[in-house]
C-alpha cells in the first residue's frame, strides 16, 4: 500500500498527539518532525523513527513529505501554513489560524485558491459520537433542529502563560465549539455571551474570563448554547444534545468502561469520566487524520477548511464583543 508522507511541525503537547495518530495509521508514515527546540525535535523524531529538525525549511523543501500538520504556537501558523502551501503541500492546521482576523483575511487574499489545500484541526467534527448525531440531525430524525446544547469544561485550569498567550477562552477553548455550533446550524446571525471569573484568580490577572455561557441564533432560527468552564471536579466534561419536533439526540460523557455498581448504600454507581482530552479525542484525532490522508490523495478542497477557521474566528470575536458591550452582536446574513 502506497502511504503518504507527513511531516509534525511542532513538537509540544499537541504535536506529539499528531505524531501518534500518523505513527499508528497504516496509510501515512511520519517522515518528518520539526520543532525549535532540539530536545523536543530529537525526542518525537526518535520515538517514531523520523528524521528530526530544528530548521523549518528542511521539511518544507523535502521531496518525501506530502503533507505537514502545523501544530506550533498560534502566532506562527499563517507563516507556515503559507510556506507550505506554496511548496506543494497540504496543511493540516491546529485552530486558530490566527488571533486576529484581519491577519486571517490578508492570508486569505494572498493564498487565493491555495486556501483549499489548508485543513483546519477541528477534529470534534470527527468525533463518532458528534458525527453521528449531526448525521442524523440531517436525515431528519428529530425533525427540525430547535436547540442544539454544547457543554465542555476542562478538569482544570491551564497555566497562567498559556492563558495570557491564548486569546482567551473564547479564542482558545470555546472555538471548537463554535464549529461544532456551526457544522449543525450552518450559518449563525447573532452571539450573545456572558462571562464569569469564579475559577482562578491568575486567569482573572490576565484579563480573560475562566467560565462563560453564549447563546447563538442560526439563519433558520434554531437557537443553540455553549458552556465553558476552566474547572470540573468531575473530569473532562463533553456533552451534546440536538433537540428537535420528534425528539432529542444526547451525546453522555464517556467513561473507560460501562460498568456500574449497586449495593446498599449506592444504586448505578459508574466510573469517573475522562480526565483528559486526549483520553476522550483519540478516536476523533484518528478519524481527522483519515479524512486529511484522503483530502491529500484526493485533491480535493479541504473540510473543515479556512473558510470554516475564518468564520469559527469571527464567532469568538463577536462573542468577546457582545461581552464588553453587554449586548447581543448581529452578524450580516
Amino acid at each position: 500500500m502506497n502511504t503518504t508522507g507527513i511531516a509534525v511541525i511542532g513538537c509540544g503537547r499537541i504535536g506529539r498527539v499528531h505524531a501518534d495518530s500518523v505513527a499508528a495509521n497504516d496509510r501515512s508514515r511520519l517522515v518528518r518532525v520539526f520543532d525549535p527546540v532540539a530536545a523536543a525535535a530529537k525526542d518525537v523524531g526518535e520515538r517514531y523513527a523520523a528524521e528530526w529538525t530544528t530548521e523549518v525549511e528542511h521539511v518544507l523543501a523535502a521531496d518525501d513529505v506530502d503533507a505537514v500538520i502545523v501544530a506550533s504556537p498560534t502566532s506562527t501558523h499563517i507563516d507556515l501554513l503559507t510556506r507550505a502551501v506554496r511548496a506543494g503541500k497540504t496543511v493540516l492546521c491546529e485552530k486558530p489560524i490566527d488571533l486576529d482576523i484581519e491577519r486571517v483575511d490578508a492570508c486569505r487574499a494572498d493564498l487565493g485558491d491555495l486556501t483549499d489545500r489548508v485543513m483546519l484541526g477541528f477534529n470534534r467534527r470527527f468525533d463518532p459520537s458528534f458525527a453521528e448525531v449531526r448525521r442524523r440531525v440531517a436525515a431528519g430524525e428529530i425533525g427540525r433542529l430547535e436547540q442544539l446544547t454544547i457543554i465542555s469544561r476542562d478538569p482544570a485550569p491551564p497555566p497562567a502563560d498559556y492563558v495570557r498567550g491564548s486569546g482567551g477562552l473564547f479564542r482558545d477553548m470555546m472555538i471548537h465549539d463554535f464549529d461544532l455550533a456551526r457544522f449543525f446550524l450552518g450559518k449563525v446571525v447573532s452571539v450573545s455571551a456572558l462571562g464569569a471569573n469564579l475559577v482562578s484568580d491568575e486567569i482573572r490577572a490576565a484579563g480573560d474570563i475562566d467560565g462563560a455561557v453564549v447563546a447563538l441564533r442560526g439563519i433558520g432560527g434554531e437557537l443553540a448554547t455553549i458552556t465553558n468552564s476552566r474547572r470540573c471536579a468531575y473530569g473532562y466534561d463533553q456533552r451534546l444534545e440536538a433537540f428537535g419536533a420528534r425528539g432529542a439526540l444526547n451525546v453522555t460523557n464517556q467513561r473507560a468502561t460501562s460498568v456500574q455498581f449497586s449495593g446498599p448504600d449506592r444504586t448505578d454507581t459508574r466510573g469517573r469520566i475522562h480526565d483528559f482530552f486526549l483520553d476522550r479525542y483519540t478516536p476523533a484525532y484518528r478519524a481527522e487524520l483519515d479524512a486529511f490522508i484522503d483530502m491529500t490523495r484526493s485533491g480535493e478542497p479541504a473540510e473543515p477548511g479556512f473558510g470554516d477557521g475564518r468564520a469559527a474566528l469571527a464567532l469568538a470575536d463577536a462573542a468577546a464583543r457582545s461581552l464588553r458591550a453587554g449586548e447581543i452582536v448581529h452578524l450580516r446574513r
